[in-house]
């Protein structure tokens, strides 16, 4: 966990047991920046945490005997921090690398903290000469030929690589190819768990020096494999062990989605979620991930009818709670609306109702639902997509208010998939739920439609715009009607502001808006 350096510092010494113990293994590796949790962001600014991974080194110092450490941590020396590997042996550390190549995109902002370091280490294992690199270094050819040079005949590669959809057969294919380029056999360690917007997703894997998976761990499952090498013709080469199998785009997605809650709400110390249920498809998934993530006893949901609201959104939200088996209540914000409109009579004297009557439905559900998270002390859900917050289809202190928002960067085709896929043991999301026109219904008959392009057109709009940063003539270039790309872009644009004040949620995209896109709120570009 991020910033628990002592507890941190127990678990490794924990894992160090088992594996002298019960595996009797020679050495025993960790993710990067194990000690802090990572990222550790401006934590690192402070004194005192510096202060604790030095005291908690020494105790990892003084405490583990029989067996290796190989550990993450940050390392202040001559006035420079590094992101640092080192290696604990008989009371002292043997070796230590400093992590040559800072990522400074995306989510990573390492050159913020760190001093690159420029340096190989190699250390000897039992005989065996052992190379250290850290996360990005792998990505790039050099660390690992300078590795190489220096006389490895493993590579030891920690990480903290943070999940998106696809990303893990582009790590495979990376390490294979390092691995043929170096002719070295390849450990990569990954890191599992969530942080805030982020989930590591483990599938830790070793490479051959041809470049061959030899072994695979569970993605989002903690895993203490055992790993053995062998001499073969000079060269160390890994003993094939057992290769967990990929998993397809829907299940890493939904499995990201589900650690990602589970953590969240567990390591900030919530009693469990509540949501809101209006018979909609975004909601149906989030309570699917949310009793997957925390057990149906932790979960409750709300529903709130309105005027506009269809018979057969009641009926549906109901069966989705019933077929989850958490508990519910239904509170009406009719009572509500009246009071708020009978308020605002004068002020709104001689005007048309428009999507303001629609806003102040969404607050009424909004105060509900924060009211009874205040009163239990469980946190309340946000069940918006990212094809909503892209273009601000959305109401701030309304739809948005809460404190996690689990598929706010899930477009809006990829959460009907991931119905589907929730569905494939049983039907916990009604068909006519996934079947239906979406509708958010603050309004008669109204239909997402009314508002915005299907979202055949709208989502694959918005990855070219948003993930792939194409600009307007080349999304039209691609086949895109004018109209609808300036409409689309401008409703991107002037709606940052609210996706500023929409709370965090789960990163399962390449560019997830928050830390992976940060643009100007008044801009004239």
């Amino acid at each position: 966990m991020v910033g628990d350096v002592r507890g941190n510092a127990e678990r490794v010494l924990q894992a160090a047991r088992v594996a002298r113990d019960e595996q009797q293994a020679d050495a025993v590796v960790f993710p990067e920046l194990t000690l802090t949790g990572y990222p550790p962001e401006d934590l690192l600014l402070r004194r005192e945490l510096i202060q604790r991974v030095e005291s908690e080194l020494q105790r990892l110092c003084e405490s583990a005997a029989g067996i290796d450490l190989i550990i993450g941590y940050p390392r202040c020396k001559d006035g420079k921090l590094y992101n640092a590997a080192g290696v604990i042996r008989n009371g002292r550390i043997i070796a230590e690398y400093f992590k040559a190549l800072l990522p400074n995109y995306s989510v990573f902002d390492e050159k913020r903290y760190f001093e690159a370091g420029d340096t190989a280490c190699v250390f000897d294992l039992k005989g065996v000469l052992v190379g250290l690199t850290i996360c990005e270094d792998i990505w790039f050819r050099t660390p690992a030929m300078m590795a190489a040079e220096a006389g490895a005949q493993i590579l030891l590669n920690l990480n903290a690589s943070p999940f998106h959809y696809g990303k893990a057969p582009e790590r495979e294919q990376l390490l294979q190819k390092r691995a043929r380029e170096s002719g070295l056999s390849i450990v990569y360690l990954n890191l599992v768990g969530g942080q805030d917007e982020l989930v590591f997703d483990g599938g830790s894997f070793v490479v051959d020096g041809e470049g061959q998976i030899a072994q695979r761990t569970d993605f989002f499952e903690e895993r203490q494999p055992l790993v053995v090498f062998e001499e073969t013709a000079g060269k160390m080469v890994p003993v094939t062990a057992g290769i967990a199998p990929q998993l397809s785009e829907e299940e890493a997605v939904y499995s990201a989605l589900v650690h990602g809650v589970r953590d969240y709400v567990h390591k900030n110390h919530f009693q469990g979620a509540v949501l809101g249920l209006s018979g909609g498809i975004d909601s149906a998934l989030t309570l699917a991930i949310a009793v997957d993530a925390l057990g149906a006893d932790q979960v409750e949901v709300v529903m709130m009818p309105s005027r506009y609201t269809a018979g057969m959104s009641n009926q549906d939200a109901l069966k989705e709670a019933e077929a989850l088996g958490v508990k519910h209540q239904t509170i009406p914000i009719e009572p509500a609306f009246n009071i708020f409109l009978d308020m605002l009579s004068e002020t709104f004297e001689g005007t048309r109702p428009d999507t303001t009557e629609e806003n102040i439905q969404a607050r009424c559900r909004g105060i509900i639902l924060m009211a009874i998270s205040n009163k239990t002390g469980r946190i309340l859900l946000t069940t918006g997509n990212k094809s909503e917050m892209s273009v601000g289809y959305a109401t701030l202190y309304g739809d948005m208010a809460g404190g996690f928002a689990p598929i706010r960067d899930v477009p809006k085709l990829l959460v009907y998939r991931l119905a589907e896929y929730r569905n494939r043991n049983g039907e916990v999301i009604p068909r006519r739920v996934i079947e239906r026109p979406p509708s958010a219904e603050l309004a008669p008959d109204q239909q997402d439609s009314d508002s915005l392009p299907p979202y055949e057109v709208l989502d694959p709009i918005l990855q070219l715009y948003v993930e792939e940063d194409r600009g307007v003539s080349e999304i039209i270039a691609a086949g895109y009607p004018e109209a609808e790309v300036r409409r689309i872009v401008r409703m991107v644009d002037r709606n940052e502001y609210k996706r500023r004040q929409a709370p965090p949620g789960v990163k399962i995209t390449q560019r997830a808006f928050g830390r992976d896109r940060r643009y100007p709120l008044t801009n004239g570009f």
